[in-house]
């Protein structure tokens, strides 16, 4: 295998891994967008605030508690998703619920400040520096090498990967054979008529702005994993990522924001690679803008119909 293509490989495998996490934290913007219509602009902080209480969660259990690491994983996936629904379920009902039939630019600016008072309100909290997350998953699989460049796969990575495809799968089979996941299809077609058909809608809204915060949780423990820190801010600039991500695939796709996810991740660690990385936003937001010139609802997004 030549150097340039096992180099190839390597960026690629670390794209997916990354555009992995964007597509776990764009699932809840445009599950949010599909049902009301509206960006939440806490969602950043949500996934934030999951890789924090994971954090605590591996401090109370103590690294060299003895637990084999996928029971310590485990525990602290689960403290996240039931800490940060909590937070979802907060966040709608504080910053959406009673703006239900406001003007959409009111709900937006709720969200802003949503997510501005839940980033200082982590940093009064835990401070404002980099947290060390110590590596649960320090080795990595090994191929190549012998004179030639190395393809270095950490588990951590894989683990990302892994989880990913796993809950993506569970999201896909939930939504298309629960109630609640009909009754989520039924609201973001006509949320008006699922109301007259006896849906609450609000409890499909709640449900959507949960489900969202704890998939967003499990990105934020995975990514704390595999970078080895965290810090108040680290919500803000993922979020925007998630949402350009949630844009490109098509805002109200689920699968959409998958493909957006990967896709974005991909373009970001290639221009960092091959032209330089401070050069990798600017690749990224060029993408999304020569894809919406094509196609104005996105890659896999449905063009809206004007209903009379």
């Amino acid at each position: 295998m030549s150097d340039f293509l096992a180099q190839l490989i390597q960026q690629l495998f670390n794209g997916l891994s990354l555009g992995a996490i964007y597509a776990l934290i764009a699932i809840g913007y445009t599950m949010v967008y599909g049902i009301i219509g509206m960006i939440n602009f806490a969602h950043g902080e949500i996934y934030m605030i999951g890789g924090y209480v994971g954090l605590v969660t591996l401090s109370a259990l103590g690294v060299n508690s003895g637990l084999p690491v996928w029971l310590v994983i485990g525990l602290m996936l689960l403290a996240a998703v039931l800490i940060t629904g909590v937070y979802g379920f907060a966040v709608d009902q504080l910053a959406y619920k009673p703006l239900r039939n406001s003007p959409r630019l009111v709900p937006l600016i709720s969200a802003i400040g949503m997510s501005i008072f839940l980033q200082n309100w982590v940093a009064l909290g835990q401070g404002a520096r980099d947290m060390a997350v110590p590596a649960l998953l320090p080795g990595a699989f090994r191929f190549g090498g012998d004179g030639g460049f190395e393809i270095f796969v950490p588990y951590a990575r894989v683990l990302v990967i892994a989880v990913t495809v796993v809950l993506m799968v569970l999201l896909t089979l939930y939504i298309r054979g629960s109630r609640m996941g009909r009754a989520s299809r039924a609201c973001s077609q006509d949320m008006h008529m699922a109301n007259l058909l006896g849906i609450d809608t609000n409890r499909v809204i709640s449900f959507t702005f949960v489900l969202g915060a704890m998939l967003a949780a499990v990105g934020g423990i995975l990514i704390a994993l595999a970078v080895g820190k965290l810090n108040p801010f680290i919500g803000f600039i993922a979020g925007i990522k998630a949402f350009t991500a949630a844009v490109l695939g098509g805002i109200g796709s689920i699968p959409g924001a998958m493909l957006g996810g990967v896709l974005l991740g991909i373009a970001e660690t290639l221009a960092a690679a091959y032209i330089s990385s401070e050069y990798k936003d600017i690749v990224a937001f060029t993408v999304l803008v020569l894809v919406l010139l094509v196609r104005p609802s996105g890659l896999l997004g449905k063009p809206e119909v004007e209903k009379v």
